[in-house]
């Protein structure tokens, strides 16, 4: 590998050098990328490359570089307090850094002689949610409990203050480097609907949102159903979380669909996607008019028998109905117990198209980059993978696992595992960060694409083959299964490399992860991952129905959410750790 720069030493700016390099080694599908220039907030094309977006730092402190862990949970996490059913949160000790030798052995003294390649933010699996959307499939709750949670209505305020939390940071928790970007990895919306598109963009990069569709003055859904099988926050009804302790909130609905305001992300930021992102509730392939117009209708199912609820599920964890076919016929069946609620175009589902396009909307543009890793070539060939560089001698690459075919496990296509393949060899001397929303293991589902029937698609044991034969790759990191984890891997290619998974933000205990890549001067290199959460306060006040109280709710409810596994936080080796490995 050659000599890389400390991100602290780089300019601010975009320099001729970075971008000379970026110009002569990353390869996008097709098209211009574009490098940021945070002085001015002008996106501006690099004429005559085929892909150059550069991720530019915050410049960097005039101090001397020192750890910042202040806000991170290696200070203090949300602990429960009291041992009735709901539990209150307060604010607990730190969780411990591990260091992992599975890869390399960590050597003495690195401390003292390590240099910062890059440092970034990761968020996952917001799920931004439209709640009172007609095909939430909350009435699936007679067979699952956790097919509908209570804190569902407060995902855009929980998502705010996250973003609020990545602002805070002054610097990365071990190098107290500048932090280059954030990347999200995919489901960053729940229901593939326009409403919750829009609500996404301007949470990343600012704007006022009003996270209400349908009657513009009244909350319409289950948590004003009258319905003992979900919370009625406002009424005093005794349904049946209640009786477990959940509060009644009088105001709660009113405050939950008010307008709220996100500063946006105070750094460049781009964006993968995931299966809730592509597919209806996550599941389901485009093409069924019927549930295109349900969608935008004015009626809504609140309740299932369990004997079919259970049915739709199996349906869904195994595979069986990657169309919606038995929801639609389930709908139909039941047309006549639906509740009325008003129509609302804006939660139509959206396309890659619209999906791109969203992202290359000046109005998006936030800090940076245009696009945020698209282009209006990724537009015109409807792909949604890209490279980008991230320092002089580091590159990342977003790939779409996504299978358009249906169902939520993913796959990749062979047109997007050769340019995968063929990026890394053209970036032999980089280093490498791959993004993507799916994991290793649930990289299963091969159906074919409907628009690329022919293409072969393939699993996630072939795409850690073809990243094991690149000695460059130094993580790939993801998401989709809600859960913190760390898997080292050793290839037969000869390459090795850490997977990061990181738990999402909308189930407890919801969390991002800060990535710092160092050199250790000593034939290792070191990836550090540091779990941050939300800014909202670890106690909350059942009085505070502000933004920010309710920010705070949201992390309580999910921690008390019916039906939510317990192990999502995952074992202290995934969560705060530093991460071994050789140079390649």
């Amino acid at each position: 590998m050659p000599r890389i720069r400390s991100v602290a030493t780089s300019a601010a700016g975009v320099n001729r050098r970075t971008v000379l390099a970026a110009a002569g080694a990353v390869s996008l599908s097709a098209g211009v990328g574009y490098a940021l220039r945070p002085a001015d907030g002008q996106a501006v094309t690099v004429a005559g490359t085929e892909e150059t977006v550069v991720a530019s730092s915050r410049k960097a402190p005039a101090a001397p570089l020192a750890p910042y862990t202040k806000g991170t949970t290696l200070a203090s996490v949300a602990m429960p307090r009291g041992g009735s059913s709901y539990r209150r949160l307060g604010e607990g000790p730190g969780w411990k850094r591990v260091v992992r030798g599975d890869l390399a052995a960590p050597h003495s003294g690195r401390e003292s002689r390590r240099t910062a390649l890059a440092a970034f933010v990761q968020l996952t699996d917001l799920h931004l949610m439209d709640s009172q959307h007609p095909l939430r499939w909350e009435f699936l709750r007679s067979a699952d409990r956790h097919t509908w949670r209570q804190q569902e209505a407060l995902t855009v305020h929980g998502a705010i203050s996250l973003v609020e939390r990545v602002n805070a940071l002054r610097g990365a928790p071990v190098t107290g480097s500048p932090l280059h970007f954030a990347m999200t990895t995919g489901d960053n919306t729940d229901n593939n609907a326009h409403s919750e598109l829009e609500w996404y963009m301007k949470v990343m990069s600012g704007g006022r949102i009003t996270p209400n569709t349908g009657d513009r003055r009244h909350y319409e859904g289950v948590l004003n159903s009258g319905l003992k099988q979900y919370w009625q926050p406002d009424s005093d009804l005794r349904d049946s979380d209640k009786l477990l302790g959940f509060p009644h909130l009088p105001g709660f609905l009113a405050a939950a669909i008010r307008e709220v305001h996100s500063p946006g992300l105070n750094l460049p930021w781009y964006s993968t996607v995931g299966n809730h992102d592509a597919l209806g509730m996550g599941t389901y392939g485009h093409g069924d008019p019927y549930l295109a117009e349900f969608a935008v209708g004015g009626k809504k199912l609140m309740s299932l028998p369990e004997s079919e609820a259970k049915k739709v599920l199996d349906a869904i964890d195994n595979a069986k109905d990657p169309k919606g076919t038995l929801l639609r016929d389930i709908l139909k069946a039941h047309a006549r117990s639906m509740r009325s609620v008003t129509p609302d175009e804006r939660r139509a589902p959206y396309t890659v198209r619209d999906y791109l396009k969203a992202h290359l909307d000046p109005a998006h543009a936030g800090r940076g980059p245009v696009g945020h890793g698209y282009s209006s070539a990724t537009l015109d060939a409807g792909t949604q993978y890209y490279s980008f560089r991230i320092a002089d001698d580091v590159i990342g690459i977003s790939i779409d696992t996504t299978d358009p075919g249906g169902h939520y496990e993913g796959s990749i296509g062979t047109a997007q595992l050769n340019w995968l393949d063929k990026t890394l060899k053209d970036n032999k001397g980089s280093y490498a960060v791959v993004f993507s929303h799916h994991t290793s293991k649930s990289m299963t589902n091969t159906r074919p694409d409907p628009a690329r029937p022919g293409e072969r698609r393939h699993n996630g044991a072939e795409l850690l083959s073809l990243l094991g034969h690149h000695a460059n790759v130094l993580a790939w990191v993801n998401g989709h299964l809600h859960r913190n984890l760390i898997t080292p891997h050793t290839m037969s290619g000869g390459g090795s490399f850490w997977e990061i998974t990181t738990a999402s933000h909308v189930d407890h205990p919801q969390l991002a992860r800060v990535i710092e890549l160092v050199d250790n001067k000593d034939g290792t290199l070191s990836v550090f991952t540091t779990l941050v959460e939300s800014a909202a306060p670890h106690r909350t006040d059942f009085s505070d129905l502000s933004q920010t109280g309710l920010a705070a709710l949201y992390r309580e409810l999910s921690f008390n959410a019916r039906g939510g596994k317990q192990n999502l936080a995952g074992s202290a080796s995934d969560r705060n750790t530093e991460l071994v490995l050789k140079k390649g």
